[in-house]
């Protein structure tokens, strides 16, 4: 007759079977956390109540970091530098208090804009990813995309006939961050693809935009100052707009020569 285990290797068996129990479950962040656990209970008396929220916390907690790395995978934001480190005193008009509160995303949950305007170098895009890493942080969806890799993919869609479904790309996520909007003159085809995407998104989703020129430039941008008037209205409706003044961070690391004439 076979006598039941007890001691050590019950318990042993019994931490298995919880594990497998776990796993079949989905809960595939308990099994590497229930030893512990488990001793911990042993050791301190826990109430069920105690352990059992320490096991769900522990799989709830695991569940939010690989959600969080996910999302910052199809962000596709790459390098983020963050705002540790950025000299705000070379932007004195623009206040640190701003861009704090920008990182709360109430902007995101309200389907605002915010628009990042100046020369190059002053730090936009720096900004701009880092208010998008913390929409990915507080569980938003975020789409990184420069303006000329978004409209030519739009326009190369053209050819299989895959628009509508592309443009989801660009409309579906919470936030879309556009980087470098002024990188040139559209056509009137591409002015359309970038009207599609700002009208689509409009009081649906917010919009974090950088470039490098202010509206009343944006004009030249546009083949016709109609189709420039019904993008840029979009834009800054209820958009928080942030200027950037001062000198660029980006400088040569050496200089040989005399300097060429203008």
């Amino acid at each position: 007759m076979t006598k039941r285990r007890t001691g050590v290797a019950a318990d042993a068996d019994d931490h298995d079977k919880l594990a497998a129990l776990a796993e079949k479950l989905g809960l595939t962040a308990v099994p590497p956390v229930l030893p512990d656990l488990l001793r911990q209970a042993e050791q301190e008396g826990l109430s069920y109540s105690a352990f059992g929220r320490a096991l769900l916390g522990a799989e709830v907690q695991a569940r939010q970091v690989r959600r969080v790395t996910r999302s910052l995978k199809r962000s596709r934001l790459g390098t983020v530098e963050g705002l540790e480190g950025f000299d705000h005193a070379a932007r004195p008009q623009l206040e640190p208090r701003v861009i704090r509160e920008l990182q709360d995303c109430r902007f995101v949950a309200e389907h605002r804009n915010v628009l990042c305007l100046g020369r190059a170098g002053l730090g936009k895009t720096r900004i701009a990813k880092a208010l998008a890493h913390a929409a990915c942080l507080k569980g938003y969806s975020v789409r990184f995309t420069s303006a000329a890799d978004m409209l030519e993919d739009l326009h190369a869609s053209l050819a299989d006939g895959s628009l509508r479904l592309l443009l989801r790309r660009y409309t579906k996520p919470d936030l879309l961050l556009i980087d470098e909007l002024d990188y040139g003159p559209l056509d009137t085809e591409l002015a359309g693809h970038l009207f599609r995407v700002v009208a689509a998104r409009h009081h649906r989703g917010s919009i974090v935009l950088t470039a490098n020129s202010g509206f009343t430039k944006w004009s030249r941008l546009f083949p016709s100052e109609p189709q420039a008037v019904a993008t840029v209205d979009r834009l800054i409706d209820q958009a928080t707009i942030l200027r950037f003044t001062g000198k660029s961070f980006r400088q040569p690391r050496e200089v040989h020569g005399a300097p060429l004439d203008e």
